[in-house]
Parts: C-alpha cells; sequence; structure tokens
C-alpha cells in the first residue's frame, strides 16, 4: 500500500508541477533601466555579456574567490572562538576531575592550533591573491 502511495504521488509531482513558461517579444526585466526593451549585447561584431556579480562590487574571479575565502576563514574562525569558550567552560566546571580538565584544556589547546592554522592559511592566501 505505501508502494502504491508513493508511486501515485510520485506521477503526481511529475505531471502536475511542470509550470509552462511563455516568451514575450521585446520585454525583458528592467535591470539596465532600459524601460523593458531587449539590449543587443553585440555592438560592431563584439557580444559582451553584463557581470552577474556587479552588485556585490566584484569584477574579476580573484576578487570573487579572496571574497569567499575571507569569508570561509571568518566563519572558522568564529568556531575556533566558540571551541575556545567551550574548552574553558569543560575545564571551569571539572570539579577537580582530572579527566575533565584534561579535556578542557585539550580542547583549549587544538583550539589554539586551530587559530594559528587560520592565520597562517589566511597570510599565506592572501600573498597569493596579491601576487596573482
Amino acid at each position: 500500500m505505501k508502494k502504491l502511495l508513493f508511486f501515485f504521488s510520485f506521477i503526481f509531482l511529475i505531471f502536475f508541477s511542470i509550470n509552462t513558461v511563455s516568451a514575450q517579444s521585446g520585454v525583458t526585466n528592467n535591470v539596465d533601466g532600459n524601460n523593458g526593451t531587449i539590449v543587443n549585447p553585440c555592438v560592431n561584431g563584439v557580444c559582451t555579456l553584463p557581470n552577474p556579480l556587479a552588485a556585490s562590487g566584484v569584477s574579476t574571479p580573484q576578487e570573487l574567490i579572496g571574497k569567499v575565502i575571507n569569508s570561509v576563514l571568518g566563519v572558522v574562525g568564529s568556531l575556533a572562538l566558540l571551541m575556545f569558550i567551550y574548552g574553558g567552560l569543560t575545564w571551569m566546571t571539572s570539579a577537580g576531575s582530572s579527566e575533565k580538565v584534561k579535556k578542557g584544556r585539550d580542547i583549549i589547546i587544538w583550539s589554539a592550533i586551530g587559530l594559528f592554522i587560520i592565520f597562517a592559511s589566511y597570510a599565506l592566501i592572501r600573498f597569493l591573491i596579491s601576487s596573482l
């Protein structure tokens, strides 16, 4: 019974969720402020495409890669900070248990090592991107 229900729901999704597209001639989205008219991207045989990332201030692939790397390193740095806090709380709430003290100390040590790796990778990537 479950297989039959799954089969019919799958068929329903396939056949009844397809959206139709109607083409309109001469009208585009008003992205460039051109009042809805089609802009010919080819001038004198040279065709260009608009930059889809221009709104974010990115004009080259290197800038895009740099922004992505900076964002990832920021998230990883925040995770290292959270691990420092977790390690400190584990150490403070150990209540004299040597296992919990060792666990908290290890968390703090490995967080410091991770933070060092994060800063080293940031410096290395910054150097490589600026030299390219």
